[in-house]
């Protein structure tokens, strides 16, 4: 056949594509990666790969009439498919459950968050996470020391203390800190929405004019604004009063939403603004690019 022959007949089976058959494969496209996304972190996933390992070689010996092996392979197929079945039934239910309990147009085939999205989902549920934990130390008079590191680097600080690397939640931070903990008289450093250290040493403020009253916890997150761009939270053991400091200056009596807008400000605040730039910079180059 010729080239026009080719294309004349590329041409015909472009024609005879209809809105049904575009359909069919859109709906058969979602099906198998929805499949394919449930199945990627379960066993079945691994089991995938050795089952097209499997089939390649049957077609192999179908096509070089390779007749033991063919008769081996499809016996083996016959009582697989059962054996696979019991093998893989928790992997199965549990697939089951989630199609079940999805609604089809929420499928993350339909859902995907960009990076800034995520990460600013990320560090609310961070931020949330150290109000409530900072709050109920308050109620209980439960001193803290918590420091959150933005762009200056406490590895110094880090070395004097305990790596944790865990989530941030109300029950860690309060475990930490609880009298009976070795590592409750030290600071808690939070980076990029994590608990990565505890029981940290920081540096106490030299400022005389630092009120009387406020004890060592109170000096120490002054001490580390001063030298750094870190945000250091503190509970007050005696009254239960929530501070922070800031480039060497304290802010005291502070409650939870307040304490949670100010942190809001200060780490979510920039990520949101840096994305409207970007995407105000890329509608202008779009417009420019077509003129």
């Amino acid at each position: 056949m010729n080239l026009s022959g080719l294309a004349s007949s590329f041409v015909s089976v472009l024609q005879s594509i209809g809105l049904s058959d575009i359909l069919d494969v859109a709906i058969i496209t979602l099906l198998v990666y929805s499949v394919l996304n449930l199945l990627k972190k379960t066993r079945a996933f691994q089991l995938l790969k050795g089952l097209a390992l499997f089939f390649a070689v049957y077609v192999f010996a179908t096509q070089a009439k390779l007749k033991t092996l063919t008769f081996l392979i499809e016996n083996l197929l016959q009582v697989g498919f059962i054996a696979l079945l019991v093998v893989f039934q928790p992997e199965l239910r549990r697939a089951l459950e989630q199609v079940g309990s999805s609604n089809l147009l929420t499928l993350s085939f339909f859902r995907k968050k960009t990076a800034e999205q995520a990460e600013v989902e990320r560090l609310r549920k961070a931020i949330a996470g150290i109000c409530d934990g900072v709050e109920r130390m308050s109620e209980k008079q439960t001193g803290a020391l918590i420091v959150m590191e933005k762009f200056t680097s406490l590895a110094s600080i880090k070395v004097s203390g305990t790596v944790v690397n865990g989530d941030i939640t109300p029950e860690l931070i309060g475990t930490i800190f609880y009298d009976g903990s070795p590592l409750h008289d030290g600071a808690v450093i939070i980076h990029d929405g994590r608990i990565t250290h505890a029981g940290c040493v920081l540096p106490l403020s030299d400022n005389l004019e630092i009120s009387k009253d406020m004890g060592t916890r109170h000096r120490a997150a002054l001490g580390l604004s001063e030298v750094s761009d870190a945000i250091a939270l503190v509970v007050s053991e005696e009254t239960g009063t929530i501070s922070f400091a800031k480039n060497g200056v304290l802010v005291r009596n502070m409650d939870r939403q307040s304490l949670y807008d100010m942190l809001e400000k200060e780490f979510i605040l920039p990520i949101i603004e840096a994305n409207e730039k970007t995407q105000a910079s890329n509608i202008l180059r779009r417009k420019n690019n077509e003129q």
